[in-house]
């Protein structure tokens, strides 16, 4: 089983040793992974989805509870170590929700598939405020609706033990309670992100710079303080946005007691 993951420092892109030496990601944990575009997140994960063994041009090693991946742990080489929800992902099979958890569950060799059905269906149902119904095709489903489906397949289905959430900012799920699903069955999530309110919502965050990793801080009280803040102005946003989707609109002088209070809510919020 597994219980860590540790990558172990190798060299930026101009040749320099990283300043993190080795970083250990623990089951359960969430890890943020931050920098600027180029700055190296995509080949962090990279070097770690193919056990990492000083050949990959970061020369970073990978361990597994502490040991080297060898070429003869046919077992564990054969799995896959990371899972991936992405904001730009979408599926592509014409075939219903119900068709594709149970393909998925045969796949993983699941014994109870109608059971699994009815849990992922409940489990994606938590994280969007669009209902998914398990006959709706996977082509129609909405963006959010999709990264929901994903994340609840990936919890209760996939063996991967680590799940990358990329560029998942605006995907319409609750992503609070995505990191809580994830975690709780086991899944150590490594965020990559540009959002501060993402990147606080990990317990660490790992700061990516010039190819190389750079800095790892601990979220500290004061920016657990400010993630709330930016939360609560997230949350007012979106009701907004929905708001004015729908077709409402913001008039203080046409007696418009919803907009008023949605004006109200955004403009005030407490400092």
């Amino acid at each position: 089983m597994l219980k860590k993951i540790s990558v172990l420092g190798g060299n930026d892109k101009n040749g320099i040793p990283e300043t993190i030496r080795r970083l250990d990601i623990q089951k359960e944990e969430v890890l943020a992974v931050v920098g600027p575009t180029g700055s190296g997140k995509t080949q962090l994960i990279s070097d770690i989805e193919q056990y990492a063994n000083a050949d990959t041009p970061t020369c970073r090693s990978i361990l597994i509870n502490d040991l080297p991946v060898n070429a003869e742990d046919e077992e564990l080489i054969s799995q896959h170590l990371v899972a991936e929800v992405s904001q730009k992902m979408n599926f592509i099979i014409d075939s219903s929700v119900e068709e594709f958890i149970s393909r998925h569950a045969k796949i993983r060799a699941i014994e109870n598939i109608e059971k699994v059905k009815t849990d992922i269906l409940a489990v994606a149902n938590e994280l969007t405020g669009e209902p998914i119904y398990s006959t709706d095709n996977l082509t129609q489903l909405s963006g959010g609706q999709a990264r929901a489906l994903m994340v609840a397949d990936v919890a209760l289905i996939s063996n991967a033990p680590v799940v990358v959430i990329d560029e998942i900012e605006n995907a319409g799920i609750d992503r609070l309670k995505a990191l809580e699903i994830l975690t709780g069955h086991g899944k150590a999530v490594l965020i990559v992100t540009h959002d501060p309110a993402l990147a606080l919502l990990a317990e660490r965050r790992l700061v990516m710079k010039n190819g190389g990793m750079y800095k790892l801080h601990r979220t500290n009280t004061e920016e657990k303080t400010l993630m709330e803040k930016l939360l609560t102005i997230e949350k007012k946003t979106a009701r907004l946005r929905d708001y004015i989707r729908s077709g409402g609109s913001i008039d203080k002088n046409n007696n418009n007691e919803e907009g008023e209070t949605l004006w109200q809510e955004y403009m005030y919020i407490p400092r």
